[in-house]
């Protein structure tokens, strides 16, 4: 197995997590400004306010793209399995 070649395999890891992991953070991260928006207008400094929202948030990301991120997976996975005896030899 050459250098390049587990490079290349890393560099698909990390992209694959990239593509799973968005949907989440990015509904996460909408979810914490508007709650930190809402705090700051309304003068509510309650430091937990925010965690529930998000959980909630992060959950419908899950509902909402659960299926498109598991066949990203399994593609990924699939991919993998079918190529390992030319990664091996």
């Amino acid at each position: 197995m050459s250098g390049d070649l587990v490079i290349q395999l890393g560099q698909e890891a990390l992209m694959v997590v990239l593509l799973v992991s968005a949907p989440m953070l990015g509904l996460g991260l909408i979810v914490g400004l508007a709650v930190s928006v809402f705090q700051a207008t309304t003068s509510i400094q309650e430091q937990t306010l925010a965690f529930i929202p998000k959980i909630i948030a992060v959950f419908v990301a899950v509902l909402i793209f659960g299926p498109w991120m598991l066949s990203i997976m399994v593609e990924y996975v699939t991919n993998m399995l079918v190529n390992l005896p030319s990664y091996i030899g």
